[in-house]
């Protein structure tokens, strides 16, 4: 009797020593992910223009109208970025751009902050409807808000200047939502805690809630940057003198003057996408973390 119930317990024990085991990894057959086989020649097909432009930017103009086109420069050759730098109002249009989208940066940054903790944080009369309304301006294509800009900025005195670029973009319904998206998804308690320490509003925003919200600050100050950088529509429309030109649109009349210099249109696309690549690399963490973060949470 003692043998039989020993041996069904020594086999419990036995096929739980086998279960707790650890199985052996499958050894990969490659060293990375293979996933990587699909994704590295797309990302070559997807950085092809990029580096063209970058590599016909240093050859000389015979080599870029040659036939069939040379696909690597013999020496290279900067006249292009001499020329750009030094013979056109390429540095000028470059401070307007700059000038228009960082103060574009800050001020989404601030009224997108005070406006997404409002709808956050604070209960007050028509707020549902005031968020409804304001999401609504999303979906209003360009198109049919550009007459009603271009008079409302002709009537403040600021066509043909870097206010009608700057004024227009000074908050976003975009930034506003994306802040107060991610501002729901930060825990009340840590601000009921400052509350009882006797910290006011502004105070907890500055101390809890905006450390707490680089990657959507991040991402809001990257976005805005893109947008406003690259825009050349609404320039088009209220720009009319070439010192007040940003580089998009100076960069379209320069091609159009200097259309057989073609190392140097290069060279000036090179300059124009320059700081939005840099924008991108530097940001691109935060573009994961911020929209994970968000999500939809209503």
């Amino acid at each position: 009797m003692t043998l039989t119930h020993h041996r069904p317990a020594e086999k419990t024990g036995a096929r739980h020593a086998s279960a707790a085991r650890p199985r052996p990894r499958r050894r990969r057959l490659l060293p990375f992910d293979p996933w990587h086989l699909v994704l590295a020649p797309l990302a070559l097909l997807f950085a092809a223009p990029l580096l063209w432009l970058l590599v016909s930017s240093v050859m000389s103009n015979a080599e870029i109208n040659r036939f069939p086109p040379a696909l690597w420069p013999s020496e290279v050759d900067l006249a292009g970025y001499r020329f750009v730098l030094n013979n056109a109002m390429f540095p000028r249009w470059f401070a307007n751009s700059l000038i228009v989208s960082a103060v574009a940066v800050v001020s989404n940054l601030v009224l997108g902050t005070l406006g997404g903790y409002a709808f956050a944080r604070m209960s007050f009369r028509g707020s549902r409807i005031l968020l409804t309304t304001m999401l609504a301006t999303m979906v209003i294509p360009f198109q049919l808000t550009m007459i009603p800009t271009f008079l409302v900025m002709k009537q403040l005195g600021l066509i043909d200047t870097l206010g009608a670029l700057i004024v227009p973009s000074l908050v976003t319904p975009f930034s506003v939502f994306l802040l107060r998206q991610f501002f729901l998804s930060l825990p009340r308690e840590l601000e009921e805690a400052a509350w009882i320490d006797g910290c006011g509003r502004p105070r907890i925003i500055l101390r809890i809630v905006l450390p707490l919200s680089r990657p959507a600050l991040s991402t809001v100050a990257v976005l805005t940057f893109l947008t406003t950088w690259n825009d050349l529509s609404w320039p088009l429309i209220a720009i009319n003198h070439e010192t007040t030109y940003t580089l998009p649109l100076g960069l379209t009349t320069f091609q159009g003057q200097h259309h057989i210099q073609w190392s140097a249109v290069m060279a000036g696309n090179v300059i124009t996408v320059l700081p939005v690549l840099i924008a991108f690399l530097v940001a691109q963490k935060t573009f994961i973390r911020s929209i994970t973060s968000t999500g939809l949470k209503g």
